[in-house]
C-alpha cells in the first residue's frame, strides 16, 4: 500500500462526499474528531466521536480525490431480561437468529487500495491485526468483494487484547459475525452472509438457530446456560434480514470473568464498567426464578469475582510487587513486532517485549503490560493517600 506522507484531509473533497458543509469538516478537523492515522497509513482520517449518522470508529480513505467510507460498527444495545426484551424489539419480526457472541476483540477487514487491512473498533490500524488478517483471509475474497467489509471478532490464545483459551484455538481466529458495504453500511442479511462465508471457507460465529419471537427466549435462556457451563461469552440476536438492529445477551460466567479481570487492575477500568455488569446478574437470577440454593450460590461467586482479585492485586502491591498482564502475539514477519511496540507505545499502553522465539515459521513473543493506574494508586493508599470519596 502506498501513500503520500504528510496528507492532510481534503475539506472540500469530503464535504461533498459526506455532504456536509465545508465549515463542519474544517471544525471537526480543529476539534480533533476526525483524526488521522499514522505511519503509512496518512491516508485514513477516523471519526473519533459520531458525526450526524456516522458512527464512532468509521474511517474515511482518501486518494487524489476518490474517498471510501469504512462505517464503524453500530452499538448493540443489551438485553437485560431477555424475555420481555425479544418480544418488545422483535415484535415486527416474526422470527430471530440466534448467533455466539465471541470473547475476543472486535475488528473490521477491508481492502483498501487492494490490500487487505484491520481496523481496531475504535478505527486505529493494528499491524499485529493486519497482518493475521492477511494470513487468515488472503486477497480471494476482496479481489471479487472489494465494496464489502468483515466485521468479526479475533479470538484466541495469542491475543494481546483479550487473550482467551476457551476456543480450543492454537493462535488467533478470526470469526465473522457480520458483512456491511462500503459508504453506506448496508448489512447483508444473516444467511445470505452466511452463504458467502461458507463459499470463501472463511470462519463466521456460531449459528444457534432461528426462532419464532414466542419460543425464542425459552431457547436463547437455554443456549445461555449450556455456553455458560463453557465459560463462553453470550448470544447476539438477529432480525435474519437485518432490518432491525441486533440487541446481545451474556452468560454470567462471563459477566463474572469480566469483573475478575477489572477488579484485579481496579483503577484501570471505568465504574460504569463494573456496574453494569453486576446490574446483569440482578436481572438474570429474577427472570430464571432461581432457587434459594441457586441464588445465594451467585451471590458468592460474584462477590468472589469483585474481592478475590482486588485483594489479591493490594497484596502484591503491599509485598512490593506489580500487578500486570501478561499476553503473547505470534507473528510471521519480525518487522511486525517492532510496528505492534510503536503501536502500543501511540495508544499510551506500557509494554515490555520478551525475546522473540521463532515457532516453525513464525515468531513468539511474550509480553508484559503493566497496569500504571491501578499500581500507582494502591501504593499511594498504602503510604498513607486518602480515597477521594
Amino acid at each position: 500500500m502506498s501513500f503520500e506522507s504528510n496528507t492532510k484531509l481534503d475539506i472540500d473533497g469530503v464535504a461533498e462526499f459526506l455532504n456536509l458543509p465545508p465549515s463542519k469538516v474544517e471544525k471537526l478537523t480543529s476539534k480533533k474528531r476526525i483524526l488521522q492515522n499514522w505511519g503509512k497509513y496518512q491516508n485514513l482520517f477516523r471519526f473519533d466521536k459520531k458525526v450526524s449518522k456516522i458512527e464512532t470508529g468509521t474511517v474515511l480513505y482518501q486518494n487524489n480525490g476518490y474517498f471510501e467510507l469504512i462505517r464503524g460498527f453500530p452499538k448493540i444495545k443489551r438485553a437485560m431480561a431477555v424475555e420481555p426484551a425479544v418480544k418488545s424489539h422483535f415484535k415486527n419480526s416474526g422470527t430471530v437468529s440466534v448467533e455466539e457472541k465471541m470473547n475476543g476483540y472486535n475488528v473490521r477487514v477491508a481492502s483498501i487500495n487492494g490490500d487487505v487491512t484491520a481496523f481496531t473498533r475504535s478505527g486505529i490500524v493494528c499491524p499485529y491485526t493486519t497482518e493475521r488478517a492477511k494470513y487468515l483471509i488472503g486477497q480471494e475474497f476482496f479481489e471479487k468483494h472489494p465494496e464489502l467489509v468483515l466485521y468479526g471478532e479475533m479470538v484466541g490464545p495469542d491475543n494481546p487484547y483479550v487473550p482467551k483459551s476457551i476456543y480450543n484455538i492454537e493462535s488467533l481466529d478470526f470469526f465473522i459475525f457480520d458483512i456491511r458495504y462500503k459508504n453506506t453500511g448496508e448489512p447483508l442479511p444473516v444467511y445470505e452472509r452466511r452463504k458467502l462465508m461458507n463459499d470463501y471457507n472463511l470462519n463466521q460465529v456460531q449459528l444457534f438457530g432461528e426462532y419464532k419471537i414466542e419460543e425464542a427466549p425459552e431457547n436463547i435462556t437455554r443456549i445461555i446456560k449450556e455456553i455458560g457451563k463453557q465459560e463462553r461469552e453470550g448470544v447476539v440476536i438477529k432480525d435474519p434480514q437485518m432490518r432491525i438492529n441486533a440487541i446481545k445477551y451474556t452468560s454470567s460466567e462471563s459477566n463474572c470473568a469480566d469483573l475478575i479481570e477489572g477488579f484485579k487492575f481496579y483503577n484501570d477500568f471505568g465504574r460504569d464498567y463494573f456496574y453494569s455488569r453486576v446490574i446483569r446478574e440482578g436481572f438474570q437470577s429474577v427472570e430464571w426464578g432461581e432457587s434459594e440454593e441457586e441464588f445465594q450460590e451467585r451471590c458468592l461467586q460474584l462477590g468472589r469475582s469483585i474481592l478475590e482479585p482486588m485483594s489479591r492485586t493490594m497484596s502484591k502491591v503491599a509485598e512490593g510487587e506489580e500487578v500486570h498482564e501478561d499476553v503473547q502475539i505470534r507473528v510471521k514477519e519480525p518487522e511486525t513486532i517492532y510496528e505492534f511496540e510503536k503501536h502500543l507505545k501511540r495508544m499510551g499502553i506500557n509494554a515490555i517485549f520478551g525475546t522473540p522465539l521463532q515457532v516453525g515459521d513464525e515468531y513468539l513473543v511474550a509480553i508484559r503490560k503493566l497496569n500504571q493506574s491501578t499500581n500507582d494508586k494502591t501504593k499511594a493508599i498504602w503510604n498513607g493517600s486518602l480515597w477521594k470519596s
